[in-house]
This record gives structure tokens, sequence and C-alpha cells, in this order.
């Protein structure tokens, strides 16, 4: 596709992307999770988009750690390397599940973030976007529209992604449907910070959060190890 093409297209999408987050506003106002098990890995279905819990580690794991973060968060970001330390440690003795909460009142491009991340997945990618998301924030977070879904794509290209596809699904209905039923989740276990994180259910204290974002990862371990010798 040429320069010109490239342009048209994003340009589109970027209208889709805001059509859809309007659509889902208005359609949607109030998914109903009530009878989800928000506390489990959760698989495709109708509500997600059937696009399912992204896992790190091991899905069959008794320990389960959610977070509900936002990619423009710079606390997320923070804590970011240090929740990939712990995952690197633990290995699949855990479960690591990370869902969608895009605080957009006060981080315009985190849900467009999101379906970056989400778009990568469908291509078998998510988990590498997530990271770059994060640890390239300052590159992006300051973007708008057409400029802000181009550094995604560059994003995605370089992860061996084809561009294109990556671009069209970025706008598409399945992962705005995708990412409301996360922040559904989040709304029903009354998330109201980023990150917030649940561990076999259990809400963990704002300390553990504070702590990644400061770079350690003992409280956190200390509640892992307590999960893992039960």
């Amino acid at each position: 596709m040429g320069k010109v093409g490239w342009i048209i297209f994003s340009s589109i999408v970027v209208l889709l992307l805001g059509g859809l987050v309007v659509y889902s506003r208005i359609a949607n106002p109030a998914l109903d999770v009530s009878t989800v098990n928000e506390n489990a890995i959760l698989t495709a279905s109708d509500q997600n988009g059937q696009i399912g819990d992204h896992v790190e580690g091991n899905a069959d794991s008794e320990v389960i750690l959610i977070e509900y973060g936002d990619f423009q968060c710079p606390s997320c970001a923070a804590a970011h390397p240090p929740i990939q330390q712990v995952l690197v440690e633990y290995g699949d003795r855990i479960a690591f599940v990370y869902r969608n909460f895009p605080l957009t009142t006060i981080h315009p491009n985190a849900r467009a973030a999101a379906a970056a991340a989400e778009s990568a997945g469908l291509q078998g990618k998510y988990w590498e976007m997530h990271n770059a998301l994060f640890e390239a924030q300052s590159q992006w977070q300051a973007l708008s529209g057409e400029e802000r879904n181009n550094q995604f794509v560059f994003y995605a290209e370089g992860l061996g992604m084809n561009g294109e596809q990556f671009l069209n699904d970025l706008g598409s209905e399945k992962i705005n449907s995708k990412i409301s039923f996360d922040q559904a989740l989040a709304k029903k276990v009354d998330a109201s910070s980023t990150p917030t994180f649940f561990l076999n259910g259990e809400a963990l204290d704002s300390t553990v959060a504070s702590a990644l974002v400061q770079g350690s990862t003992a409280e956190l371990t200390d509640l892992l190890d307590q999960k893992l010798a039960e």
C-alpha cells in the first residue's frame, strides 16, 4: 500500500475507533457480567468479542494473579518491569492475566493502546505488543489520531505483524467488545485505579501495587509464596 493509501486507511480507522467508542456507550452502556466468574481465567465468548483472557505463565495453575491496567498509566508502566521479573522467577507455577481498564478521562490514548494490544493478539503477538506499549509509553502517549495509530503500526510491523491487517483490526467491533468486557469486570470488582491486582480472587492492598511501582517485588512474592504453600 502506498503512502497516500496508508494515510487514507489510517484516517478511516481513527474515525472507526471514535465511532465504536460512542456506539458502545449508547448501545451497551452497562454490559451485564453478573454471571461471569471474574476470578477465573475466561475463555472466548460473545460477550468479550470471542477474545478470551491473555495468560502468561501456566493457565492451569491454581494461583492466578490478575491485573486491571491502563497502558497509558505511568504507574502501570513503572510496575511492568517488576511484574516481568516476578513472572520469570515463578515461571509455570503461577498464571498472570492482564485485563484492560483504560482510564480515558485522564489518559486519552489508553483505549486505543488497549486496542493495539488486542489487535496484536489476533496475530499471536499480544504479549509482545503489551510489552512494547509499556516500554515505549513516552513515544506514543502524547500522539493523537492518525499519528498515534501509525506509531502502533510501526511497533506491529517491527514485531513481524501484517500492518494492514493490524490497522484494520484496531477499529473492529470485536476488539471494542473485548475492551468493554474487561472494563465491565473492573467495575464489577470495584477497581478504581490502576494498577489494581487480585490474587485468587482477593483484592491486594494498594501497598503491593505501590511497591511494584517503586521497583520492589518482595511484597508480591511473599503473597505468591503463601498461596503456593496452601
